[in-house]
């Protein structure tokens, strides 16, 4: 399995921290959705495993202060707050879609 995600470039704690963070918006939901307890895990680990090292670069590049580049707490901890977040992106990111493709009432 660890040769797979190598080859797809994804780092297996990352995964793992998105994965977290994506159970833990599941289960901080106040309806909960069949829907939600699958996908939310789900995108939360996709989006950990793709966006946390291009956010942490992006943010050292502007200057945010974080510790030296050895310490993996930064990239898990990053990891986290993406797969947290990224059910609530992809939300946002389909209700514009129905939004602008819906056919107006009047039509």
């Amino acid at each position: 399995m660890h040769d797979l995600l190598d080859f797809l470039g994804i780092k297996a704690p990352v995964l793992i921290a998105g994965l977290s963070g994506g159970i833990l918006r599941a289960l901080s939901r106040h309806r909960y959705k069949l829907r939600e307890m699958f996908a939310s895990p789900i995108c939360g680990a996709l989006a950990a495993a793709y966006l946390t090292l291009p956010a942490v670069s992006y943010s050292r590049a502007i200057g945010v202060p974080m510790p030296d580049l050895t310490d993996d707490t930064t990239t898990l901890a990053a990891a986290f707050l993406i797969g947290v977040s990224a059910m609530w992106i992809s939300d946002i990111v389909f209700e514009v879609i129905v939004r602008k493709f819906r056919p107006s009432p009047d039509e």
